[in-house]
């Protein structure tokens, strides 16, 4: 499941940049509003954007393909690490999670839980958008091993989630409202290494 929206066209009259915005809007809109993945529909999504259903056609293959394209820009722009800290690096990565400036993404997110369990093609979507932000946080993990930071006997995917399911149930779901979201990524980052770290 590929996006199509910036696939190469063929000549002729240029996309309006407008019409993507309103339909990328339109479906966040939607979303955030209540509606379910699985009811939310073309038609609906070309109704609110003031389009023709072509016009989204023309952007993307479907739904899917729209709605990745819609999500990843709910999550914003992959943190970049810089490369000189393994730590510093991780606190990046970890603050990002569950992190949204669209105030929209507090409705949407924790509503693509039940359609991630319920519908492989879901979880395929979800899997889409979070895989290039575990990759990066396994390239640090594996930087810190040659660098000599971190135990090469570590397993990568646990640490990764050890990182990730503190954030992720804080922001998605509020567990501790006396946590300190702010200190809370360099706490988790500093606990997990506390525990992985060469000696």
């Amino acid at each position: 499941m590929t996006s199509t929206a910036d696939a190469p066209r063929s000549p002729g009259r240029p996309r309006s940049v407008r019409a993507d915005e309103a339909i990328i809007e339109a479906t966040l809109d939607l979303l955030a509003e209540g509606s379910t993945i699985e009811a939310l529909s073309i038609e609906a999504i070309a109704a609110r954007a003031g389009v023709g259903k072509a016009t989204i056609y023309r952007r993307w293959a479907g739904k899917d393909a729209l709605l990745l394209d819609a999500l990843r820009r709910l999550k914003g722009v992959l943190p970049q690490p810089t490369g000189h800290s393994v730590r510093d690096d991780l606190v990046l990565l970890v603050g990002a999670i569950g992190k949204n400036v669209d105030p929209r993404a507090a409705k949407i997110m924790p509503c693509l839980v039940p359609a991630v369990n319920r519908s492989p093609d879901q979880f395929q979507l979800y899997q889409n958008i979070i895989s290039p932000r575990r990759q990066l946080m396994r390239e640090v993990l594996r930087r810190g091993i040659d660098e000599g930071v971190i135990r090469a006997d570590i397993d990568v995917e646990v640490t990764m989630a050890l990182l990730t399911g503190p954030m992720l149930i804080q922001r998605v779901l509020q567990w501790n409202p006396d946590l300190d979201e702010q200190t809370l990524p360099e706490r988790v980052v500093d606990a997990v290494l506390e525990g992985i770290q060469v000696r």
